[in-house]
């Protein structure tokens, strides 16, 4: 069976987020150094998803990137539409006409999910998509 982390895109992590409610970051994966042995020579992410366990409110704007430069995956996303426990929404870059640029994350790059603007206090769960070469 092939080992998907190296050879395709993969769930690369789940992460609880504790509290929607507070401006916080979230440590969701780091992008390791070796596969199966092998040299690493980055990670290019793909999506995530943000489930969430209920009523987030009006409010909520949330962001993916790497440590310092928390948008540089997914920019400013509301959250208004995340209305009911099991609501989940979908972050990735938009394609358009002219096609989002994404970055390769080279090993050891940590990958944060941030509100920058909070919700109301509910738990959510962030999945990580993407692919190792």
């Amino acid at each position: 069976m092939a080992d998907l982390t190296a050879s395709g895109i993969s769930l690369l992590s789940t992460t609880s987020v504790a509290d929607l409610s507070g401006v916080a970051e979230t440590t969701l994966y780091t992008v390791p150094t070796t596969v199966n042995g092998s040299a690493l020579t980055g990670c290019i992410l793909t999506e995530a998803w943000l489930r969430v366990a209920g009523d987030v409110g009006a409010n909520l704007v949330c962001s993916i990137g790497q440590n310092g430069a928390e948008t540089d995956f997914v920019g400013n996303t509301n959250g208004d539409n995340l209305d009911a426990s099991g609501d989940c929404i979908l972050l990735k870059p938009v394609p358009s006409a002219t096609p989002a640029t994404n970055k390769v994350y080279a090993a050891g790059t940590v990958i944060k999910f941030d509100v920058s603007v909070g919700g109301n206090a509910v738990a959510g769960v962030v999945f990580l998509f993407g692919f190792l070469y």
